[in-house]
């Protein structure tokens, strides 16, 4: 991955997460990549169902699309950062990225036909990144937040 501009950068970014076979089977889409923020979408499906009976997304549902937002921001940092390395150092170190650590706090239910997850940067280092992620229904309601430490690097 070694793209000429960001907007390659984020192109590339973006296509690595699509192919992701977990990420198709959600239906995880990204709607925007950048430096500051990523933003990425999942409808709600039979299938994602936790609680037959309120019929509400499943916790593992809100954890994956959490982690996924936060392990892109991750990677777009560490991209930019490692950009000076010679292009195979660059992808060995990126190869590595990886969730350390995942706090999910589930604060309602998920109730909605669709949802958006944002993550930002709070810290990044040479070799660990710790991201904000919040989860919202397509009404704006605040269904989880999680912090996420990745390994990138």
């Amino acid at each position: 991955m070694h793209p000429s501009s960001n907007d390659e950068l984020y192109a590339a970014i973006g296509q690595f997460f699509t192919r992701i076979p977990f990420n198709q089977q959600l239906g995880i889409e990204i709607d925007s990549l950048s430096r500051q923020q990523v933003l990425m979408r999942m409808p709600m499906r039979a299938e994602l169902v936790g609680n037959f009976v309120q019929g509400i997304l499943h916790g593992g549902a809100i954890a994956t699309l959490l982690d996924v937002a936060g392990g892109a921001m991750a990677l777009i940092g560490a991209c930019e950062r490692l950009n000076e390395l010679p292009v195979a150092e660059r992808m060995a170190r990126l190869a590595r990225l990886g969730t350390i650590d995942l706090r999910i706090d589930y604060l309602r239910p998920g109730r909605g036909m669709s949802f958006i997850a944002s993550a930002v940067p709070l810290r990044e280092g040479n070799k660990v990144a710790v991201v904000r992620s919040e989860l919202h229904n397509q009404d704006g309601v605040l269904i989880a937040v999680g912090t996420g430490t990745y390994l990138c690097g």
